[in-house]
């Protein structure tokens, strides 16, 4: 896949920060434990901690340490060096990806979208539609049958995510667990929260610009709005945390929490962060958004990435969630 040439300044910087990353991880000098393995608050802390520096690396770096999760708990190897991988397991209306059989194995065709780091990632987890079913699959993506389409991510915020559909053409698959193994294994929600604590982390970097302005000059409005937003990051640091010891609890979802776990969290720290960049918009105003290019770019890139968060649809599937618990799901 001639990747290069098709990535903007912000998608090959992000790429860069992915590859840096992962060398990384692989060589040991940063670890992001799998999840309920005793070390969840530590994953969690990594990720947010990558996306306080940049939120586009980070997007992709979840997607790497999200695929190592998924290969563990469904019983296939890790990523081996030198590979990187993402999650491409959006499925928005529309006929979307399917699997057909091709001898003993699998192979992919159609058209899959929301592909973060099409142009930098050689491995992905892919779900497609296997008859009545959803699947995923381990597929390489580097490769001429597997085209990102050109023109289909015109996103300002997370521009640098690059984010394109992706074009299949009979590309060989792997399976990886049998169908819908991918949404009922337990590290579903689980990783969930992993996306949370990206958010926090771009919550916490747009914040940095309301701390200077406060601590430049004493004036009552920016203190106020400065409390405000360390009360609300707080809260959604020691959620954060509280969500880490209850996976770290029940790894297994033997109790049957994770789902409730994972949509009031996400739903928090998504508030969260729509609250900080309120704030820090209200207090700082249009300044550091024309003058601050790193600021401006927290900020679209953040307004973006929450979006994962569905809103009122997915608060209403907690609301519905608490009230019938016994309703199929």
């Amino acid at each position: 896949m001639p990747a290069t040439p098709d990535l903007t300044l912000e998608a090959a910087a992000a790429a860069e920060g992915f590859a840096k990353t992962v060398r990384c991880i692989e060589s040991g000098k940063l670890s992001f434990p799998l999840p309920g393995s005793g070390r969840t608050a530590e994953r969690f802390a990594a990720l947010r901690a990558v996306a306080e520096s940049g939120l586009c690396t980070a997007r992709l770096v979840e997607g790497h340490v999200d695929a190592t999760a998924i290969l563990a708990e469904l019983g296939e190897s890790p990523p081996s060096p030198g590979q990187l991988w993402g999650v491409w397991a959006a499925e928005p209306p529309g006929a979307g990806l399917v699997a057909v059989r091709d001898g003993a194995g699998w192979v992919l065709k159609g058209l899959k979208q929301y592909c973060s780091g099409a142009h930098s990632c050689t491995h992905a987890l892919v779900t497609a539609r296997a008859g009545e079913s959803r699947r995923i699959f381990a597929v390489r993506v580097d490769r001429a049958d597997c085209l990102p389409v050109k023109g289909t991510w015109q996103a300002v915020g997370m521009a640098g995510s690059d984010t394109p559909d992706v074009q299949f053409a009979n590309v060989p698959a792997t399976a990886v667990g049998g169908p819908e193994a991918y949404v009922r294994r337990p590290g579903f929600w689980h990783g969930g929260i992993g996306v949370a604590a990206c958010w926090h982390g771009g919550a916490v970097a747009a914040a940095r610009v309301l701390r200077e302005a406060a601590t430049g000059r004493a004036e009552p409005h920016t203190d106020a709005h400065l409390g405000t937003v360390d009360v609300q990051l707080y809260a959604a640091e020691v959620l954060l945390e509280r969500a880490a010891e209850e996976i770290d609890a029940d790894p297994l979802d033997e109790r049957g929490r994770a789902q409730l776990r994972a949509m009031r969290v996400r739903g928090f720290v998504e508030s969260v962060c729509r609250t900080v960049l309120d704030h820090v918009g209200r207090a700082t105003g249009a300044g550091p958004l024309c003058h601050d290019a790193a600021h401006a770019r927290t900020v679209a890139d953040l307004s973006v990435y929450i979006r994962q968060h569905h809103a009122e649809r997915d608060l209403a599937a907690l609301g519905a969630f608490l009230a019938r618990p016994g309703d199929k799901r």
